[in-house]
């Protein structure tokens, strides 16, 4: 059985997560969060000491431990033909790979590292309250990225063209996380809103939508595809 270790609000692992339910591919999650490895298992698979991390078993025998998220997407990718989720031709699959970069590159710069690392990060390792600059940063970096996504969508009917891809579930996993804590103003954004609700409907992403955090639940429509 394959092994994630995973954070279940970190966004490139909820990436994850979704692409091994669409390509139909099951596994165990575990959860490390990187300042608290104290079995030092995280540091053993990546020494890096950042998730996401899959663990598979490779055609040798021997188990294959990957990392970043982007290696991870491009080894299942390869090794498993079931439920392609990059396109045929290869400037489809340029277009793919350059969001899904966006997703998990710029967009964790601009946003996520502001808003989900002050709100959720620092309240999991007991660090006091979130800093409202930083927060104040990323809600004004989100709403760029948002009109961004509505651009794209105007065009398209998938953020990478006209089937569903990894960029789409690279930008399901930042904004699912961000709107656990009611960070995504959607009714600013109706074309977005209308993505993210035929990517809530499909069943690879009803697992991520029941991640809970004690003490801190998410707003109501979370977990509901027509909010």
């Amino acid at each position: 059985m394959r092994t994630l270790f995973h954070m279940p609000l970190d966004p490139a692992s909820r990436m994850i997560r979704i692409a091994l339910a669409e390509k139909g591919l099951p596994a165990q999650f575990v959860e490390k969060r990187p300042w608290a490895d104290e079995d030092g298992a995280l540091a053993a698979a990546n020494p890096a000491g950042a998730i996401p991390v899959l663990i598979d078993e490779a055609p040798t025998g021997e188990d294959v431990a990957l990392s970043p998220a982007s290696a991870i997407i491009e080894y299942i990718e390869e090794a498993y033909s079931s439920e392609p989720l990059l396109p045929s031709t290869s400037a489809s699959r340029a277009e793919a790979r350059r969001l899904t970069a966006w997703f998990l590159d710029k967009f964790e710069a601009d946003v996520s590292a502001f808003t989900l690392r002050e709100r959720i990060d620092k309240r999991l390792m007991r660090r006091g309250q979130p800093d409202y600059e930083l927060l104040k940063a990323g809600a004004e970096a989100l709403s760029w990225h948002l009109d961004y996504m509505s651009w794209l969508l105007e065009q398209r009917y998938w953020l990478a063209g006209e089937r569903i891809t990894v960029a789409d579930l690279a930008a399901a996993g930042q904004l699912s996380a961000l709107d656990y804590i009611d960070s995504v103003p959607w009714e600013k954004f109706p074309t977005v809103k209308e993505w993210y609700a035929r990517l809530k409907s499909r069943p690879s992403m009803r697992p991520v939508l029941r991640d809970r955090i004690d003490g801190l639940p998410p707003p109501a429509h979370y977990d509901n595809p027509d909010f």
